[in-house]
């Protein structure tokens, strides 16, 4: 198994449910593949040296997941309250390090 995020972009086109979120979380952890996630609050971009890049204020949280492949990470959209609304949910693979 291999470790996927998604991302939840703020970009719905309609509001988000929130009661939908409970229900969703639960049927990925009663799937065995939830792995954290959380809202995700303000913040500031910091850089050693220089100017640091923009906050990305658009990424509203995430979710962790355990999948095969990204192909099966892409199952945890359905439900997903941003998605179902037309948001963004961007899908990465964590890399091991």
């Amino acid at each position: 198994m291999k470790d996927f995020i998604l991302l939840m972009h703020a970009d719905t086109l309609r509001p988000e449910r929130e009661e939908d979120w409970e229900p969703y979380i639960g049927r990925l952890i009663e799937a065995g593949c939830f792995h954290g996630g959380s809202s995700i609050g303000q913040g500031q971009a910091f850089r050693k040296e220089g100017d640091a890049a923009p906050l990305t204020r658009h990424l509203m949280g995430y979710i962790k997941v355990q999948a095969e492949s990204l192909e099966h990470a892409s199952a945890a959209l359905k439900g997903n309250p941003t998605y179902e609304a037309g948001g963004t949910v961007e899908i990465r693979a964590l890399v091991e390090g």
